[in-house]
């Protein structure tokens, strides 16, 4: 039977029918609590343990991980959308499948990255943390009716995002590689000619577009010049988009009303940080798809794209092709 190295925690741990379907395959399953680096991978697969499957979240699947598990490595199964963290390019080389599953939890991180903004706006973290250490200090936020919001990329989330957000009373404005005319038309959304364009122009700026070489660092010190003083950034996308230095000088200076994000250049977040003491800077735990109802439908989809893989069946969503 094959072997399986279950990894991401979200998966383990929120019930549904997905653990009745890995269950069923027959399947061996080794379980281990990721995100896993590059080094436990190859630890955990110097000591002999081969796998026919990797169903993982965001563990680093490099090169040297691949070429570790190979032969007998058949397909890596992603518990999400976010290809970053493996090393596709490599995997395509060796012929080796990446299954991922695309269209289960942009209602869920819509919602978090909404939440985001309006905490970000009333200063949430400032205010929580001086109630409850017995203190009724306060802040003046700001409203987000009237302001313009700018969505970088324009996939399932952001276009989940500028629907919500319209109902806001908020203008919505857009760039990215993608652009859906009767979705701008119904949710009256407007093109930009580019991002640095809509860093200039938008009153919260959200973040929504893959980490490539192109958008790596994108915003830094000098494109956080571009935008307006006082406006709010927002990343539910990839820790790697923002230089957090730059973010963070930002946010002092007041140049940034706050930074709200659900993912940092490394994860877990390293401490010290230089967030670490800057109350308008809101960060959760990369949590943004971790609903019940979400997990439930990425970890059916994830493990469904598995099984029917290996088993020979034809229902599996492939990222990558040769």
């Amino acid at each position: 039977m094959p072997r399986i190295l279950l990894s991401t925690t979200s998966f383990q741990d929120t019930p549904g029918r997905h653990h009745q379907v890995l269950a069923e395959s027959g399947f061996e399953v080794l379980r281990a609590r990721g995100p896993l680096n590059e080094a436990q991978l190859l630890e955990i697969l110097a000591d002999g343990i081969g796998f026919d499957g990797l169903l993982n979240g965001d563990d680093y699947i490099t090169a040297r991980v691949i070429d570790a598990a190979l032969p007998q490595l058949k397909v890596i199964a992603k518990y999400g959308i976010g290809l970053d963290s493996i090393d596709v390019a490599h995997a395509t080389a060796r012929h080796l499948p990446v299954l991922f599953t695309p269209g289960v939890n942009e209602t869920t991180v819509a919602e978090h990255t909404i939440g985001l903004m309006i905490a970000v706006a009333k200063g949430f973290w400032f205010h929580l943390r001086a109630v409850k250490a017995g203190r009724w200090d306060r802040q003046t936020g700001c409203e987000l009716c009237g302001k313009r919001l700018g969505v970088i990329g324009l996939g399932r989330i952001s276009r989940e995002v500028v629907k919500r957000m319209s109902g806001f009373g908020m203008t919505c404005i857009g760039w990215g590689n993608y652009w859906d005319e009767d979705f701008a038309r119904q949710y009256h959304l407007q093109r930009v000619a580019s991002w640095e364009e809509l860093l200039a122009a938008a009153d919260v700026v959200s973040l929504h577009t893959n980490a490539t070489p192109a958008t790596r660092g994108m915003i830094n010190a000098r494109t956080l010049a571009l935008m307006k003083s006082g406006a709010i950034l927002i990343n539910t996308a990839r820790g790697s988009l923002v230089v957090e230095e730059d973010v963070a000088a930002a946010c002092r200076s007041g140049k940034l009303r706050g930074y709200g994000a659900d993912v940092m250049a490394t994860e877990p977040m390293q401490h010290p940080h230089i967030f670490e003491l800057l109350d308008n800077v809101i960060l959760t735990p990369h949590i943004g798809s971790r609903t019940n109802e979400s997990v439930q439908r990425q970890g059916l989809r994830a493990v469904n794209n598995l099984v029917n893989f290996l088993t020979g069946k034809s229902d599996y969503i492939q990222a990558n092709r040769w």
